[in-house]
């Protein structure tokens, strides 16, 4: 199998160029990272951006927390074909206020900003790199009564009022997103290993989401989901 760096497209194959210059251990690491790439996706190829659900199917991603860039904290998310449908490389690990996601090209699409000075864990999500007019927010639910509840996601105001509810456990990969009607909009749940002799941990998962519902923003929900209740281990390992 042909696996090469410099292949890849966009700030991927950028930085696979400076590790190659920079030193043989940092590129071997990379390459450490797309061989572990074809066990969590065994389809996995060049990054391809993906289309959203056709024929009005879910559609159905295989998201790995871990960016693909050596030495970055982030999200690596694949389609059902094995194509790069988003990207989160995340260079300032210990700063986790602002959080890009990208498509395969490395495109900005959301940005998530945490809410200064707000009661509670909420989160704000903008289009694009700008800080005006969020699309919708992320709250943590902070009401002790209801502990199936993780979080609420609510339109900006000014806008007609629609609030979502997220339910269930991110930490054991088992939740919902619901809408005001308790339809269910997307859903995580954990990912079964199709490689023999891999198992995945909690960072290894699928996220399907329904087709009236904008993957995008299903992404960056579990993007603040793992900010308000995840934890940074990656957890593939070998039997």
């Amino acid at each position: 199998m042909n696996l090469s760096l410099t292949g890849y497209g966009g700030a991927f194959g950028r930085k696979a160029k400076r590790l190659s210059v920079c030193g043989h251990g940092s590129y071997h690491m990379a390459c450490h990272s797309l061989i572990i790439m074809t066990k969590v996706h065994p389809n996995a190829t060049v990054p391809v951006a993906a289309p959203p659900a056709i024929n009005g199917s879910s559609a159905v991603l295989t998201v790995w927390k871990k960016s693909l860039l050596f030495n970055c904290d982030g999200f690596t998310v694949f389609d059902a074909k094995g194509n790069l449908v988003f990207r989160v490389d995340n260079y300032m690990s210990h700063n986790k206020a602002q959080i890009v996601l990208m498509d395969a090209s490395g495109n900005s699409l959301l940005t998530i900003r945490r809410k200064k000075l707000s009661l509670g864990d909420c989160w704000l999500v903008f289009d694009g790199e700008t800080a005006m007019n969020p699309r919708f927010s992320v709250r943590k639910n902070i009401n002790l009564l209801n502990t199936k509840c993780l979080a609420h996601v609510i339109s900006p105001a000014g806008k007609p009022e629609s609030v979502h509810v997220i339910e269930g456990s991110y930490a054991q990969r088992c939740c919902a997103m619901y809408d005001e009607n308790r339809r269910q909009l997307a859903e995580i749940k954990p990912k079964e290993a199709a490689v023999r002799g891999v198992a995945f941990g909690m960072d290894v998962f699928r996220l399907i989401v329904q087709p009236e519902f904008d993957m995008t923003i299903a992404m960056a929900i579990v993007i603040i989901l793992d900010q308000m209740f995840g934890s940074s281990t990656i957890s593939l390992r070998r039997l």
